[in-house]
């Protein structure tokens, strides 16, 4: 029989303290049948992003526990960073990879949600492929709290230092930064507005211009929900162009988590101007290793 796997990236909200993201990593990997296949941390979004893979019941314990290590861990009184963020485990997406489809990703969102408001005292908004109702699809909707009613698990009172947790079933996204060469947001704000779905702009892109304080530079956070649709090298000519509009140079980009190796061949024809590439970032490469 073929093996099941699911994949889970969860987002934290501590990009700073590694120690915490150590431990939650740890909690993670402690689990039998699931393995991490990697982190990125961001010391101006204040934010992590670990993937692991593994067996669905493996997965579905790991990320309860990264979970509970993050609720214990991180104080969003105490939190500051320039990435929207509603919870300490902010978003914690299940991917299908191989053996499962979307319908059991999306049960096992339920059943980690129903875990996370029981045992941890945390509200869940289910979103994506796992979401109730229509205005909770896109997690856009649910930071700005464009919609009515209380959270599907729990609630409506936040955790006191937790927060509230995104948790969903999606497609693989692919997580890309474009650096540019400037200190002016406005300017990124405006490439992003230009670009994503939202405003009119390329299907499946999801962007925000942000200010990064420690590396003095503006950068367009991209989100890819589906890399088939609009391709990498798509998106980084879209804002390439917006930049050039603006009189402003890309300075480099760097992708956020790991990559399917599909994504990459069909940006083979570009100059992405990587700056953190390396063959471990491909998914299959590290599903090859450790699993």
């Amino acid at each position: 029989m073929a093996r099941k796997v699911v994949e889970c990236v969860p987002n934290f909200s501590e990009g700073r303290d590694l120690s915490v993201l150590q431990r939650i990593a740890a909690a993670i990997s402690n689990v039998s049948g699931a393995a991490v296949l990697g982190h990125t941390s961001d010391y101006d979004h204040n934010r992590s992003v670990i993937t692991f893979a593994g067996e669905p019941e493996s997965v579905a314990e790991a990320a309860f526990r990264g979970i509970e290590q993050a609720v214990a861990l991180i104080d969003l009184n105490r939190h500051g960073g320039v990435h929207p963020r509603i919870g300490a485990a902010d978003v914690v997406p299940f991917v299908p990879i191989a053996g499962v489809s979307m319908a059991d990703c999306v049960r096992i969102a339920e059943r980690v949600g129903e875990r996370v408001w029981r045992e941890l005292h945390v509200p869940v908004y289910l979103y994506e492929a796992a979401a109730k109702r229509p205005d909770r699809v896109n997690l856009a909707n649910i930071r700005s709290g464009r919609f009515e009613g209380r959270p599907d698990f729990g609630g409506p009172a936040l955790h006191p230092t937790g927060g509230a947790c995104v948790i969903g079933a999606r497609k693989f996204l692919i997580a890309f930064n474009i650096n540019l060469a400037t200190t002016d947001v406005e300017i990124a704000g405006a490439i992003a507005r230009k670009i994503r779905f939202s405003s009119g702009g390329l299907p499946a892109v999801k962007a925000l211009g942000l200010f990064l304080e420690s590396r003095r530079h503006a950068q367009v956070s991209i989100n890819l929900t589906d890399f088939e649709v609009t391709t990498l090298c798509a998106a980084f000519a879209a804002v390439d162009a917006e930049a050039r509009s603006h009189g402003v140079a890309i300075s480099g980009t760097e992708l956020i988590g790991l990559i399917p190796r599909k994504a990459l061949e069909t940006a083979a024809p570009c100059n992405l101007r990587f700056e953190n590439f390396h063959p471990g970032l491909v998914l299959e490469n590290r599903l090859e290793e450790l699993l």
